[in-house]
């Protein structure tokens, strides 16, 4: 891989949580050129001081994109959490940046995205169809298809454990968590080193089954739990009782039938070849949080 510390990098949505572990990762990494796009600018003065050129860019604002990608050799599109208009923000955002001379485009994807207009498949259609922008686009891509987060399984320990069960509708299928650092790790790294025309499935070193999950959420806990399988109907009419609103309830539940249907069980070392190290485990990763579990 070739070294790009001394190349213009920038990251969108650099006021978010990942964006802004991977900026911090990129100072870290010895990058000497890093804009951090925001859509509020005051938020990242701390980068600011460490030498990060922080810039306004609203994908919703098409105007405010030449300007923020003016100069720019390497962008990091890290996907936007409006669900409805994610497709015509980040599509935009491309041609914006292919207009602009951007040379190289990184995009935090999901694994397995496909085409799917239904409002509980709008996660994998976004992606599926930024994916098909970017690689149109005639210039060089880094797609990071990132697995479903391990912090997340926090929550869902805290829920299974304090019921003893732990409902799901992924059948048999498997889904290979990974740590949201280990995503900004590899984004980072990507970023310094990636080059050409690369796809990268970011996966943790495993992929577990919801078996699995309950098995890891009763050691850890000391608690009895159990998976109980049901259909992806019941799933969200649970999660709607919950209070989980309707929408996003048919989301999770779309997540937990794609892994039903072996969309999500892609391991790789994809981290490792990014970062120079392994990905962390869910158990490690749960291990390490362990007091949360009981929240």
């Amino acid at each position: 891989m070739t070294d790009f510390t001394d190349a213009t990098l920038a990251v969108s949505g650099a006021g978010g949580h990942l964006g802004r572990r991977t900026v911090e990762l990129l100072l870290q990494g010895g990058a000497r050129h890093i804009v951090a796009l925001t859509r509020d600018p005051s938020k990242l003065a701390d980068l600011k001081a460490k030498g990060v050129e922080v810039r306004a860019a609203s994908f919703d604002q098409p105007d405010s994109l030449p300007a923020a990608f003016a100069g720019v050799e390497r962008l990091l599109i890290i996907s936007t959490n409006d669900l409805e208009r994610r497709r015509r923000q980040q599509v935009g955002a491309v041609d914006a940046a292919v207009a602009a001379g951007v040379r190289h485009l990184l995009y935090t994807s999901i694994t397995s995205p496909y085409p799917d207009r239904s409002a509980a498949a709008l996660v994998p259609d976004s992606h599926y169809w930024t994916e098909i922008r970017i690689a149109a686009s005639g210039r060089d891509f880094t797609l990071l298809r990132n697995n479903l987060y391990a912090d997340f399984q926090i929550p869902a320990a805290q829920h299974a454990v304090a019921t003893g069960t732990l409902y799901h509708a992924a059948g048999a299928g498997r889904r290979a968590f990974v740590t949201r650092e280990d995503c900004a790790a590899a984004a980072a790294g990507a970023l310094l080193r990636a080059e050409g025309q690369r796809i990268y499935d970011i996966s943790g070193p495993e992929a577990l089954s919801a078996d699995d999950l309950a098995a890891l959420f009763s050691t850890l806990s000391g608690k009895p739990v159990k998976a109980q399988a049901v259909s992806g109907a019941d799933l969200v009419a649970g999660l709607k009782a919950g209070g989980v609103p309707a929408e996003m309830a048919a989301v999770l539940a779309t997540f937990e039938t794609d892994a039903a249907k072996g969309l999500l069980g892609i391991v790789s070392n994809a981290v490792e070849e990014l970062t120079g190290r392994a990905p962390q485990s869910v158990a490690d990763y749960l291990s390490a949080n362990k007091a949360a579990l009981a929240g």
